[in-house]
């Protein structure tokens, strides 16, 4: 029995299904995330779409709400606090008014200067680290340079001061010994002669 193996056209027409169905599920998802802003008058907040239904609360002028579905000539949305409803779609602008983006445009702007004061005083911080560590990659350097110095010195046979001391040293204690057991007297000796 012959056993079924996708074939390549295949395997991407089922890929290609996929990817649009996950497309088709996502679109209301991010039709519930659109933003709408009240503009007129103060729009009552209904339970049904059309004027004849109960009213829930009034949405006022400028208020931001997230749009729900969109209808023919009826919108739900839900308001900040919670609650869902339906308004008159003509009433939704799609951007916020001119006083609510002067007042984001306002936080964006201090968040800014709250960021670049940061940044200036971390690059301040940085600056003097710097220097800082220069000084001191300086003074490495030149203590590098002298035990340089000091090892070529060494490696070079450079001690024959040390050399000429002991030799000095040795020198004088012979001949002190030497002064002092012609001083210290003669004494007899027993030679053994032949």
């Amino acid at each position: 029995m012959k056993r079924w193996r996708p074939t390549a056209p295949s395997l991407r027409a089922t890929l290609a299904g996929i990817a649009w169905a996950a497309l088709l599920l996502a679109l209301p998802i991010a039709a519930s995330a659109e933003k709408g802003w009240v503009r007129g008058a103060p729009l009552n907040l209904r339970t049904g779409a059309g004027s004849t239904f109960r009213i829930l609360g009034v949405v006022a002028p400028g208020e931001g709400v997230t749009i729900v579905e969109r209808g023919a000539s009826w919108t739900q949305v839900r308001t900040d606090d919670g609650k869902q409803g339906w308004i008159a779609a003509g009433y939704l602008d799609p951007q916020a008014p001119p006083t609510t983006r002067v007042a984001q445009l306002e936080a964006q702007l201090a968040r800014a200067r709250a960021q670049l004061e940061k940044t200036s005083a971390d690059a301040e911080r940085l600056k003097t680290e710097n220097e800082s560590l220069s000084g001191d990659d300086s003074e490495q350097r030149s203590e590098i340079e002298r035990l340089a110095k000091d090892n070529a010195r060494l490696r070079a046979g450079e001690r024959w001061a040390e050399w000429l001391t002991g030799a000095l040293i040795l020198s004088l204690g012979m001949a002190a010994g030497g002064i002092l057991s012609r001083v210290g007297g003669r004494r007899a000796q027993r030679r053994i002669r032949l």
